[in-house]
């Protein structure tokens, strides 16, 4: 392949770090106040981009877990009394003071999680907001959404979200669960702890009575506490597949609440007419963005046979032009990996696709020298018995297939245990809704990958999870119907 010489190159653009203050420390967040663990138990978050320590933050036991729901239980008699014009208001507040703070909070969440600023400046931060925009906005209209008249919230609301969109995984949980009157414990990933407690220093800007949200840091037996515990009314994961199963076990029998939003396989389907160039950068943003650390990630290309040369070639020059570095760069197009055992997860499946006879390629690139870092990765010649074609590998690898009829397509795309997204790109309507109607995905997007929209409703089928989370949909989970 021809390598082409750039034009002129980028000069670094940093993002200040001097605009976000980390303290050295952060404690528990339960009734309105940070407070240590109770057995003393720390943690340090690390920045996966430079693996420096950012923090010291509290790890949370059962105990502390009770004491946060106990918190909630607490407040949720006079919160869940309140008009709903009220709770909007606070909603509003917290929306606002998000918008005001969102080049801080960019900042934290691209050194905490190590995703591109570009990313969590211009997606993350005004999806935070919108989410607690658009739910406030439900709050005094409840009698209207069509789940009956006077519908009441469940109770507490406990939620575990995880590492790869630490802050919108949050709005996504709270805002719903405020607006329809509950309170929430929230216990954030192990690896991303900082945009939470960030978050509730704005509930205290905001004047959040306290109690209504309360948040738990800690590794995974926080998240399991959280879930088993007696007091909770409604359990809502975003997660893996695997940690889903689990949960769905250990709250059978009980009568909690349930949305689960785990882990997907999504098909990416370009077929003849569709516009190259177009349909190149929907494959990069669906397979790409966060480093395809995305449970709805474009991670199979189905395309087909008559265009596949053409449209590799094409997708080769555009990986090629992929910048990977500093998370802090605003020209970078390529951040770090979550963490050291994300690396070597994805690692450990690439190289499991090569010794099964995939063709792996990548565009030459220098990972820098310290942090968790994965060159951009396209494997070619893969079969539907491929690993790498199988499992969700979330990290920026992706699989090429072909296909030759529109049918075979579908079969190809529902040929997997996962059921969150699929993509369709091609000039005919008729041919997308005809597609659409077949394909086993819970959200299918036409001509354009990973648009999110918090009017819209979001969730899975199959292994992929159940409930939906968005939308007038995103109420019914936490209401009583």
């Amino acid at each position: 392949m021809e390598k082409r010489t750039p034009a002129f190159e980028y000069a670094p653009a940093p993002e200040s770090r001097a605009v976000v203050d980390i303290a050295p420390s952060y404690g528990l967040f339960i009734d309105g106040e940070f407070t240590e663990a109770a057995d003393g138990k720390v943690f340090k978050t690390v920045s996966p981009s430079t693996e420096e320590v950012l923090s010291e933050v509290a790890e949370a036991g059962e105990a502390d877990v009770d004491r946060a729901v106990k918190a909630a239980r607490k407040a949720f008699e006079k919160w869940s009394a309140l008009p709903g014009a009220e709770r909007a208001k606070y909603l509003f507040r917290i929306a606002r003071i998000i918008q005001e703070r969102s080049r801080e909070l960019a900042v934290l969440e691209t050194l905490d999680n190590g995703k591109p600023i570009r990313e969590t400046r211009d997606a993350d931060l005004p999806l935070v907001a919108a989410h607690f925009f658009y739910y406030a906005g439900w709050a005094d209209k409840l009698d209207h959404a069509g789940y009956g008249a006077n519908p009441r919230p469940l109770g507490v609301a406990g939620q575990v979200i995880p590492w790869n969109f630490p802050l919108l995984m949050l709005a996504w949980k709270i805002a719903p669960a405020l607006a329809t009157g509950n309170t929430v414990v929230l216990k954030p990933a192990e690896t991303t702890p900082l945009s939470a407690l960030f978050f509730a220093d704005i509930c205290r800007q905001a004047g959040l009575p306290r109690g209504v949200v309360n948040i738990v840091t800690g590794d995974g037996r926080a998240g399991a506490a959280l879930i088993a515990h007696p007091d909770v009314n409604k359990v809502a994961f975003t997660g893996s597949t695997a940690v889903g199963k689990e949960i769905a076990r250990t709250v059978a029998g009980t009568r909690k609440k349930v949305t689960l939003e785990l882990g997907g396989k999504g098909a990416n389907i370009v077929f003849d007419d569709a516009p190259v160039d177009q349909a190149v950068e929907g494959i990069v943003n669906g397979i790409f963005f966060n480093q395809g650390q995305v449970c709805c990630a474009g991670s199979r290309l189905l395309v087909q046979e008559s265009i596949h040369d053409e449209l590799l070639d094409s997708l080769k020059r555009r990986l090629s032009t992929l910048r990977l570095g500093d998370p802090l760069d605003k020209n970078t197009d390529i951040g770090a990996i979550n963490s050291a055992e994300q690396l070597a997860r994805i690692t450990a499946l690439a190289d499991r696709g090569e010794a099964e006879g995939a063709e792996r390629w990548s565009p030459a690139c220098e990972l820098p020298e310290s942090g968790y870092w994965f060159a951009p990765t396209l494997f070619t010649g893969v079969t539907q018995a491929h690993t790498v074609a199988r499992d969700e590998i979330f990290g920026p690898v992706l699989s090429v297939l072909t296909f030759r009829t529109p049918d075979e397509a579908v079969a190809k795309a529902n040929n997997t245990p996962y059921g969150l997204s699929a993509g369709i790109w091609t000039e005919k309507g008729s041919r997308i809704l005809a597609v659409a109607n077949k394909l086993r995905a819970g959200v299918i997007w036409s001509n354009t990958f990973n648009k999110f929209d918090p009017t819209s409703p979001f969730g899975g089928y199959k292994e992929s999870g159940f409930g939906r989370e968005g939308g007038r949909h995103g109420l019914e989970a936490y209401l009583d119907v």
